[in-house]
């Protein structure tokens, strides 16, 4: 059992527990900034995607782990970022300058819907904004002189300091952007949950009325996370245009906002663990079944015809046992057995039992 034991204030809220766990997230990002020299590009770029969905799912996380606010309409953020940044680029702003601009962009329309759903909590907010990603189908078909309409766009590579930098040209080049997205957006992540806001995100999920009482401003408390949370998911549709290279009204559907807020479940709600585990399923699990029914097929001499929605279908198994039996998903799962190893043997089995009660106040929604 490792015990550390605090002697400054600096040590209590820097990002890492300790120098041992330091060390082991800087091994972790060696070996991912090495992954060119160890993975062919067909697997690099499985790894591609995942960074890229651990980017989207880290901008739900702001808004719905750690402040509260169910969302299934954040595909039509990311079709925001992805059409912003190609808008810019095609206008001839430089790669270094449309990539931010376009998460900027993303996060005012996320102010701009805040607003009207400021009033909504729970199940309704929830409608409100998958109303919304059914309506960004036909935005982006009535926007056809940006958007291409049903033709849509294409984009290839993108000159980044002289470099061009390719989703097939140079996958190695494109892997090492999205990974430095991701650390940026990661180590802003971390900081933020140790600012006041960050506290307050937390504080609104808990008891808006015990954050309202402790001096928090709902109103804007929410607002501030819906702009955070769209902006990272701009970066996330950017990224994810570049990674498609072609793309219309149909590539940011409803799916993809259940399979957003599907990760988080899957990987675990409030952490910032739970996006990058979630990811993982939800970008290697295809590949995985196609894989599997492959093996079987060459085993049991099988068929390995496509059956249509097997996908959907596991992925909702999946979430159905986490919700029954793992609430805190994966990475609930993980806490809970390295508790185990540190506390055996007083470790007791209600140590992470649900809370049942509930403010009277909180009853009401």
């Amino acid at each position: 059992m490792r015990i550390v034991f605090k002697t400054d204030y600096m040590q209590d809220i820097r990002p890492w527990k300790d120098g041992y766990q330091l060390s082991l997230y800087m091994i972790l990002l060696a070996a991912v900034i090495a992954a060119p020299w160890w993975l062919d590009d067909f697997y690099l770029g499985e790894l591609t995607n995942v960074l890229i969905w651990a980017i989207a799912g880290l901008g739900l996380m702001i808004l719905t782990g750690h402040t509260g606010q169910a969302s299934l309409g954040h595909a039509a953020f990311l079709a925001v970022g992805c059409y912003a940044n190609v808008a810019l680029i095609e206008a001839g702003v430089p790669f270094l300058i449309a990539f931010p601009v376009a998460g900027l962009l993303t996060g005012i329309a996320g102010v701009t819907v805040a607003i009207p759903a400021l009033r909504l909590h729970g199940i309704y907010l929830a409608i409100f904004t998958l109303a919304l990603s059914v309506l960004m189908d036909d935005i982006i078909v009535l926007a056809e002189p940006i958007t291409g309409g049903v033709a849509g766009k294409y984009l290839g590579g993108v000159d980044i300091l002289g470099l061009t930098v390719d989703r097939w040209g140079t996958p190695e080049l494109f892997f090492w952007l999205v990974l430095a997205v991701v650390v940026l957006v990661t180590l802003g992540y971390i900081n933020l949950l140790r600012t006041p806001l960050g506290r307050s995100f937390i504080a609104v999920r808990d008891s808006e009325v015990s954050a309202q009482a402790m001096g928090v401003d709902i109103s804007r408390t929410k607002t501030i996370s819906f702009a955070l949370s769209c902006a990272v998911t701009g970066w996330a549709g950017a990224l994810m245009g570049m990674y498609a290279g072609a793309f219309n009204n149909e590539t940011f559907n409803v799916l993809i906002s259940i399979q957003l807020l599907m990760m988080i479940v899957i990987g675990g709600l409030g952490s910032i663990h739970g996006a990058f585990l979630g990811a993982i399923v939800i970008g290697f699990l295809p590949q995985f079944l196609s894989i599997s029914k492959e093996y079987v097929g060459a085993v049991f001499g099988g068929s390995t015809v496509a059956i249509p929605g097997l996908e959907f279908g596991i992925f909702g198994i999946i979430l159905i046992a986490f919700i029954l039996f793992e609430p805190m998903g994966m990475y609930g799962r993980w806490l809970k057995i390295r508790t185990w190893f540190e506390l055996f043997p007083f470790y007791r089995k209600d140590m992470f039992k649900r809370q049942k009660s509930y403010l009277k106040t909180e009853r009401l929604r």
